[in-house]
C-alpha cells in the first residue's frame, strides 16, 4: 500500500496546486475584437522591439495606429449604409475593408501606404498602383473623420463619417445602427 500511496501523492499536490491557482485567478473571457486588437499590438511591438535600430526618422508619429470601425451614409437607394474597418500598422501598411449594408453584399479590399502630415493632422491612404484615394482627419488618437481627396470636409453632417479605433469603444458593434 505504501509504494501506492507514494505514486499518488504528487499527482495529488499538482492536482491541488492547480485547483489553489484557478481559484486564485479566475479566468476572464475576451471577446474576439479585444483579443484581435490585443494580438495586433503586441505584433507591432515585437515588430518595432526587433527592428528599432533600423527605424526611420519618417515612422515616427502620432499614435494614432490601430483598428478603426464605423458606418459611413450609402448614396444608393437598396443600401442603407457601409461598414468600413481600416487598420493602420505601424510600418505604414494599412488594409481598407468596405461593405455595402444591402442583401448579398460583398466585402471589398484595399492596401496600400499611408502618410501623415502633423500640420494638417490628416492621414492619406494611397493604394498598391494606384493615386491616393483616401484621407482622414486625425480628431484624435482614436478618432478619424473622413475627408474629400482634396483635403476639405465631406458634405453633410461630419458625425456620419466617422471611424473610431476598436480599443476605444466598448463594443465590436460600433457600426451597425
Amino acid at each position: 500500500m505504501k509504494p501506492l500511496k507514494h505514486q499518488i501523492t504528487p499527482y495529488l499536490t499538482l492536482i491541488l496546486v492547480n485547483i489553489i491557482l484557478s481559484a486564485v485567478n479566475p479566468a476572464v473571457a475576451e471577446s474576439d475584437k479585444q483579443m484581435q486588437d490585443k494580438l495586433l499590438r503586441q505584433r507591432e511591438a515585437l515588430q518595432q522591439g526587433e527592428h528599432a535600430g533600423h527605424a526611420n526618422m519618417a515612422d515616427k508619429g502620432p499614435d494614432f495606429r490601430g483598428i478603426y470601425y464605423g458606418y459611413f451614409p450609402c448614396k444608393e437607394e437598396d443600401c442603407s449604409g457601409i461598414k468600413i474597418t481600416l487598420s493602420l500598422k505601424r510600418n505604414n501598411n494599412y488594409l481598407l475593408v468596405t461593405q455595402p449594408a444591402k442583401p448579398s453584399s460583398r466585402e471589398f479590399f484595399e492596401k496600400g501606404k499611408f502618410t501623415w502630415n502633423d500640420d494638417t493632422r490628416t492621414v492619406v491612404l494611397t493604394p498598391k498602383d494606384k493615386p491616393a484615394s483616401g484621407q482622414y482627419r486625425i480628431v484624435d488618437e482614436g478618432t478619424l473623420i473622413q475627408l474629400n481627396a482634396d483635403g476639405s470636409e465631406l458634405a453633410g453632417d461630419q458625425d456620419d463619417y466617422i471611424l473610431r479605433r476598436g480599443d476605444t469603444v466598448k463594443s465590436r458593434e460600433v457600426h451597425i445602427h
